[in-house]
C-alpha cells in the first residue's frame, strides 16, 4: 500500500470532467484506487464516488493505491491532479 498527500489544482475541483478523466485513468491499473479525505475514503474508479466527495480547489487529499502496479497508479493520479497530464 502506498499513499500520497495531494493538493487539487484545477480550479473548478473535481467536477464532472475531470472526475471522468480520473476515473478512466485509474481503472487502468489492477488496483485498488482511493482518495481519502478527513474519515471518509472514496473508489477513484467511480465517477458517483469521486462527484459525491465534492472537492473543491486547493483541497489537499490522500491518494492511496493498493495491489499490483500500485505505485505506477499513485504517480500518475496525482500527477494527473497536478495538472501534469
Amino acid at each position: 500500500m502506498v499513499r500520497r498527500r495531494v493538493t487539487i489544482l484545477n480550479e473548478n475541483g473535481l467536477h464532472l470532467r475531470p472526475a471522468g478523466q480520473l476515473c478512466q485513468h485509474a481503472m487502468e491499473y489492477d488496483c485498488k484506487v482511493e482518495m481519502v479525505i478527513g474519515e471518509k475514503t472514496y473508489n477513484l474508479k467511480s465517477v458517483i464516488s469521486v462527484l459525491s466527495a465534492q472537492v473543491n480547489c486547493s483541497r489537499e487529499i490522500e491518494l492511496v493505491c493498493d495491489g499490483p502496479e500500485e505505485e505506477q497508479a499513485l504517480e500518475e493520479m496525482a500527477q494527473f491532479l497536478a495538472g501534469d497530464l
